[in-house]
């Protein structure tokens, strides 16, 4: 019995003790907020590590190139703001803005802000752009056939099958003179608004991420930027590519998303800092060479 006593005894102490060490880490804390109250506190922003004394996540989703890349290049510079972040990659374009709106995220990047309008309309979501970080020029990739003077009359031709990408596709294609569209359609454009088709050319829906892998099997292909990457495309072996001056340039910068009402939160804020800052900048110029082109 004594000796149950004594252990029981030894127990309290060190539970004591666990307790005081626990204490003394939440101290700065209670300091900062002492010093607010009184109007003590440094004119610079406090941090979220030096309020809580570690990092604060912040958690986003992404495809791997470049948006994953990009994200990972910003790390340091959110390691210095006070926070972790933590890159989720995702391979598809609906998951992602499914995990944002659901809250298992707190930010995603992969899209460009038509097609994220799309999407709230078709899925009922409340996301909204929070800023815009970079553009990818879409390119028209060689298939079975090298080049675009030498496409046969009914040659294929594969384009993404979301509604916002395949315009931006057939634009493209249109501009290349392969094409006639509606006069005054943009955004808006569907195969049904192709007015002129000399050569018969058989324009393939295929899901975006699918654009590479379908080059086999087509004359060309018109790629998203970033699958192009993916798939170890170089821009500069591109048939055509979007011209920098085009509606896409200034439509289809890729943003970073988020739910309606936190484009102002401090979490949003540090995240577009760290990402629109030059060392993100250099990163982006330094590493895609013409691939993927800064927005700021």
């Amino acid at each position: 019995m004594k000796k149950s006593l004594y252990v029981f005894s030894a127990a309290l102490v060190a539970a004591a003790a666990l307790t005081a060490c626990s204490g003394s880490k939440e101290a700065p804390a209670t300091t900062a907020a002492t010093q607010a109250a009184s109007g003590e506190t440094k004119a610079e922003e406090t941090t979220a590590a030096e309020t809580t004394g570690q990092l604060e996540k912040i958690v986003v989703g992404a495809t791997p190139a470049p948006h994953a890349e990009i994200l990972n290049a910003a790390k340091d510079i959110l390691k210095e703001k006070g926070y972790e972040l933590v890159v989720k990659e995702y391979t598809d374009y609906v998951q992602p803005n499914m995990a944002l709106e659901s809250g298992d995220l707190d930010a995603n990047y992969f899209q460009h802000k038509p097609y994220l309008d799309q999407f709230n309309e078709q899925k009922g979501t409340d996301l909204v752009s929070a800023a815009a970080i970079h553009y990818e020029p879409f390119g028209i990739y060689a298939g079975k056939t090298d080049s675009i003077d030498k496409l046969p009359d009914g040659a294929q031709i594969a384009v993404p099958n979301d509604v916002s990408n395949e315009a931006r596709a057939l634009l493209l294609l249109a501009d290349q003179g392969l094409i006639g569209l509606k006069e005054g359609v943009e955004l808006d454009a569907t195969k049904n608004d192709i007015v002129k088709n000399d050569k018969n050319f058989k324009i393939v829906e295929v899901e975006a991420a699918q654009l590479p892998r379908s080059l086999g099997d087509v004359d060309v292909a018109v790629i998203n930027g970033n699958y192009a990457i993916e798939a170890g495309l170089k821009v500069s072996d591109a048939l055509a590519v979007e011209d920098a001056k085009s509606v896409a340039a200034t439509l289809y910068s890729n943003i970073i998303a988020v739910r309606a009402g936190e484009e102002s939160s401090e979490k949003t804020k540090a995240l577009v800092e760290a990402l629109t800052s030059d060392t993100v900048k250099k990163f982006i110029e330094d590493t895609y060479e013409g691939a993927v082109v800064p927005s700021f």
